[in-house]
């Protein structure tokens, strides 16, 4: 065979990956953005003054203008092109920049830390709101069809927002390749309503000039800024593109989206300024008035099954975030199921789905339309933008090796505009912004009380246990301690220190095994670890070993087939003749705490609600002893 031919049938399977994992992304990754249309231009507009003072041309064409340079400047150059490339290896989100950022520095870094723990934070209050604001604007376009569902659209609302959050433990995967074909669907049919009056009203193209822009927010002062809040809607969504890169990667995404999804949506807001142009009154819903009457009830349908999807790449982003989160020792351990085998980063984490849902199904039943919603929506994600902005930077100049000049130049115009739509959303926090602020500042407390918590409880250890070296030394000296037959493993954070469940098995017992492992399990800095580099074991003495597994921040610890590799070097692991004895901590409050009596209990809540280390590690429950022990905070 020759070797162009070799090359082309080694392409072809490479293309079919390519384009089943593009398609897949325009269902998970684009949903949320490609729902925008149904209310970004309308809710613009009715900023603008269109409802009171009528439509007029120059505000249709600035509001486009807006529109789309929001859509290639923040969308296509800044995440598309450019975040996409600030991956750690394969992750995308804010904490896997904070995690580039400080394995570049060298250190941790208080206001990375900071920075990251903000960026997430307000990246639930993104997740929680964009499932509620997609529902009920897709529902609401029965109303055109009769004003008798109006009372029915709620209800409707949150038996679907039900039914979505129930099949999520069947894995990214399985809803991928339900939601791609659709969402293409969606997105031919939301291009064709757009090109039928694109051709009557041409004229709307003349937006692609950003003149129009900057004229409309010169022209309108304050207006201009509530205006730009609801403009940034359109743009809603950025974030988890770049959030669930490690779903399906950086290729398909970008291809979804310049052959696909942006095109698709310039030519659907193009539509809805001409159809302005031609009928003002279609003010009240310019997206579903693009379609004539007798197509009206299939496309609510196809909206609804879109916005459904929609909701689905924030909540994978959410999914993705809280496992970082967890690896990063921001959040205590939590479930997580891997649903695919093919592709790691998908993953199902049944607490954080329980918990989102709620959150969605409050924010309906409080706001109930779309239109009280977008008041909320825009404060959490512009804030994340801001956050992502700055960590950047960081990267550019440590990662990349960019000088700190041109690490600034790149992200500023960036973060300038972030900046400029953050403050135009903040002017919407009495009208329902305090809604992700809130849900930000709760994320936030729980994670600063978790690391806090956690920080005072390593320091008593360190302050309460006995050096390793020092209790070796007691042992070899002791005359009354037993040796009893097979292998035992005492889990611990500090190898140096002895285990607590070590210093109380022979407190009480007088006993001790054959052979015994102080496996320590590190959380590094990149999202996955190679095979070979997951374990290091170190001889103490003929009884004592030490074992470190490493785990990137991505992965899921599965203890058992971690040790199963220690064989290589030398040490034969057999399950079936080792006990795991671990620590099962029990915390209380000190009357000299130094935390606040709030923050102390929260972490002990925390605390008592983490996954069990048996669980979350994969130790068989049947190879598990588990001591008690208790510590005052």
């Amino acid at each position: 065979m020759a070797s162009a031919d070799l090359h082309m049938v080694e392409e072809a399977p490479r293309r079919a990956g390519l384009f089943s994992l593009s398609l897949a992304a325009i269902g998970v990754v684009y949903g949320d953005i490609g729902t925008s249309p149904l209310y970004a231009f309308r809710e613009a507009m009715l900023a603008a003054g269109a409802s009171h003072g009528g439509v007029n041309r120059a505000d249709v064409l600035g509001v486009l203008s807006l529109i789309v340079w929001a859509l290639l400047l923040v969308v296509t150059v800044k995440y598309v092109l450019i975040l996409m490339r600030a991956d750690n290896q394969g992750e995308g989100g804010t904490l896997s920049l904070l995690a580039l950022a400080q394995r570049a520095i060298g250190r941790p870094h208080l206001v990375i830390v900071v920075l990251g723990m903000l960026g997430a934070s307000l990246f639930y209050g993104d997740a929680a709101i964009t499932p509620a604001i997609s529902v009920l604007s897709a529902l609401e376009g029965l109303k055109l069809v009769t004003d008798d569902v109006t009372p029915f659209i709620e209800p409707i609302a949150i038996v679907i927002i039900i039914g979505l959050f129930l099949v999520q433990s069947r894995g990214t995967e399985a809803v991928a390749r339900f939601f791609g074909p659709i969402t293409l669907i969606w997105f031919a049919v939301m291009a064709a309503g757009g090109v039928h009056w694109l051709i009557q009203q041409p004229e709307v193209l003349a937006s692609l000039n950003p003149i129009h822009a900057l004229r409309f927010l010169a022209q309108n002062g304050q207006l201009g800024l509530i205006v730009l809040g609801a403009v940034f809607l359109a743009v809603t969504g950025a974030e988890a593109l770049y959030a669930d890169m490690g779903h399906f990667g950086r290729k398909p995404i970008q291809m979804a989206w310049l052959f696909v999804a942006f095109p698709a949506l310039l030519l659907t807001y193009f539509g809805q300024g001409a159809l302005l142009l031609s009928n003002p009154g279609a003010i009240a819903n310019p997206f579903y008035l693009l379609f004539p009457d007798w197509a009206l009830i299939p496309v609510v349908i196809l909206a609804t099954l879109a916005t459904i999807i929609a909701s689905q790449a924030v909540i994978t982003g959410a999914y993705s975030l809280t496992q970082q989160a967890v690896q990063l020792h921001l959040l205590p351990r939590m479930k997580i199921r891997h649903t695919s085998d093919a592709h790691q980063g998908q993953i199902y984490m049944p607490g954080v789905n329980m918990w989102l849902m709620f959150a969605v199904l409050s924010l309906v039943v409080i706001f109930g339309s779309s239109s009280r919603l977008a008041s909320a929506y825009g404060i959490s994600v512009t804030g994340t933008m801001v956050v992502t902005a700055l960590l950047a930077m960081v990267v550019a100049h440590k990662h990349w090796k960019l000088p700190l000049w041109l690490s600034v130049l790149i992200m500023l115009p960036f973060l300038a505009l972030d900046l400029v739509f953050l403050g135009a959303n903040l002017m919407k926090i009495a009208d329902g912004g305090y809604v992700p602020l809130g849900i930000a500042a709760i994320s936030l407390i729980i994670m600063g009380s978790w690391m806090r918590g956690t920080a005072i409880v390593s320091a008593k250890d360190r302050d309460a246990e006995l050096p390793l070296s020092e209790l070796l030394g007691q042992i070899e000296r002791s005359e009354t301690i037993c040796t009893v037959p097979g292998t035992a493993v005492f889990l611990t954070s500090t190898p140096d220190i002895t285990p607590g469940a070590l210093l109380h098995s022979l407190k009480h017992f007088k006993a001790l095994h054959e052979q015994n492992v102080i496996l320590t399990i590190t959380t590094s800095d990149i999202p996955r670890v190679p095979a070979d580099e997951r374990v290091s074991i170190t001889d103490v003495n003929d009884r004592f070993r030490l074992v470190e597994l490493l785990y990137g921040y991505a992965e899921d610890p599965d203890v058992p087939q971690a040790l199963l590799m220690c064989r290589r070097q030398g040490w034969k692991f057999d399950i079936m003749a080792t006990s795991f004895i671990l620590s099962r901590r029990r915390i209380r409050i000190s009357t000299r705490s130094v935390l606040p009596a709030w923050q102390a209990r929260l972490f002990i809540a925390l605390s008592r609600n983490a996954a069990a280390a048996s669980d979350y590690f994969r130790i068989p429950a049947g190879r598990v002893v588990e001591i008690g022990t208790q510590m005052n905070i």
